[in-house]
């Protein structure tokens, strides 16, 4: 059992975060019954807090849970085949229904629910990760609710995993929900508030493949979803942006969020995405979003057919703008390149998606398409993802 203790934290319960609040202000303060609103999502695609559900987006999340950061373990693993011929084998559907995590249990302090659970829906989330064999495995998550994503502090979550995306869950163990800076950054995550850092313990390492996790809060019984992708170097993938590039405009989500409904898609891009990951090629869904839009994400994901694979938001409350989205986004791919992973084609609609390419080292130039957009660098513009699937449809398979 491994316990971070949190701090005094009533402090801290009882002041909203001081965060700047950029392109979601007028979502967020004006409207903050629907930007909670529609936060359901499924397993293998959509995300957020609610129930889960299957779907085939990118990671997922399901129903909305937290607990706290003092991790006890309990409980180890294969990844898909290869396929020959003109399309590899597809991913693992990944569609269990969630774990029956029993009755909810009291509150660890008496104020939770009226301080914390009572700002709203629960908005948790799983940070999904690519790792490789022997790396050191983690479940990050962040507990929150409401439309200000106020912290939970000091509970209990309950942790499974459905390992190699099979039919059976396992309990790893339990965490306490951190206070700000309980805990030192993980993977990119700093520690904020109300998140988990629980380590998998040796006797249950994943083992390459992809494998879901679903933590539960174990007061309200609200949970989330994500996914580790354990994959050798080497191992083929894309990076694709989700605003303008994938949805038909770049700010489309902040617009019909507030209605609850999901962006419409591109014509043609879940195809030619799906393309490339019948081809053994792994999808990243990399977006400068804010955080707590991870299960929209995922949810649009699921609900328009884009293949199952890993998505990351930004990690802050407002998302990245510009010059912040840029190094956002070198910086994620970097920790990626790091793992020795391939990056094979990348898709954006922004001179920040090109830039963060550019330094990313993405070549051939022309497998780095932007959608309706003149890259500087000399990037591949495209009108219509049509353009691409004839392409798409006769490369070589990369099957693991």
């Amino acid at each position: 059992m491994i316990h971070a203790t949190p701090r005094s934290r009533h402090a801290s319960l009882l002041r909203p975060r001081a965060r700047g609040l950029g392109l979601a202000a007028s979502c967020l303060l004006a409207l903050a019954s629907a930007c909670t609103s529609g936060q359901s999502s499924g397993p293998d695609g959509t995300g957020g807090a609610g129930t889960g559900a299957t779907g085939a987006g990118g990671g997922g999340a399901s129903t909305s849970s937290s607990t706290s950061t003092t991790s006890t373990s309990t409980s180890s693993t294969t990844g898909n085949g290869g396929a020959g011929g003109t399309s590899c084998a597809p991913p693992p559907a990944c569609d269990a229904a969630p774990p029956d995590p029993g009755a909810a249990q009291p509150w660890n302090d008496p104020l939770t629910p009226i301080l914390v659970t009572s700002q709203g829906a629960a908005r948790h989330r799983v940070r999904d990760l690519f790792l490789n064999p022997g790396d050191p495995q983690w479940v990050l998550a962040k507990l929150a609710y409401g439309a200000l994503d106020k912290d939970l502090v000091g509970e209990w979550v309950d942790i499974y995993l459905l390992r190699d995306c099979a039919a059976s869950w396992e309990l790893l163990g339990s965490a306490l929900t951190t206070n700000d800076g309980d805990h030192v950054s993980v993977e990119g995550v700093d520690d904020t508030g109300g998140r988990v850092f629980f380590p998998i313990p040796a006797g249950a390492a994943l083992g390459a493949g992809r494998h879901r996790l679903h933590v539960v809060v174990r007061g309200d019984l609200t949970s989330a979803d994500g996914f580790i992708e354990v994959v050798p170097a080497g191992t083929p993938l894309f990076v694709t942006d989700v605003d303008g590039t994938l949805t038909t405009y770049e700010t489309e989500e902040f617009v019909v969020l507030l209605t609850g409904n999901l962006p419409e898609p591109n014509p043609s891009s879940a195809e030619a995405l799906a393309l490339l990951a019948d081809k053994g090629i792994r999808p990243f869904y990399l977006t400068a979003r804010p955080e707590w839009l991870d299960g929209r994400t995922r949810e649009f994901l699921a609900a328009n057919g884009y293949p199952p694979g890993i998505v990351h938001t930004s990690l802050s409350f407002t998302g990245a703008l510009g010059n912040a989205a840029e190094t956002y986004k070198t910086d994620e791919l970097a920790r990626v390149l790091a793992r020795g992973l391939a990056l094979r084609y990348a898709f954006g609609n922004t001179a920040t998606d090109a830039a963060a390419y550019a330094n990313s080292g993405v070549s051939p130039l022309d497998h780095r398409v932007f959608f309706q957009f003149d890259d500087p660098q000399g990037g591949r513009r495209i009108e219509s993802y049509a353009e691409l699937l004839g392409e798409l449809a006769a490369l070589p398979p990369e099957c693991p």
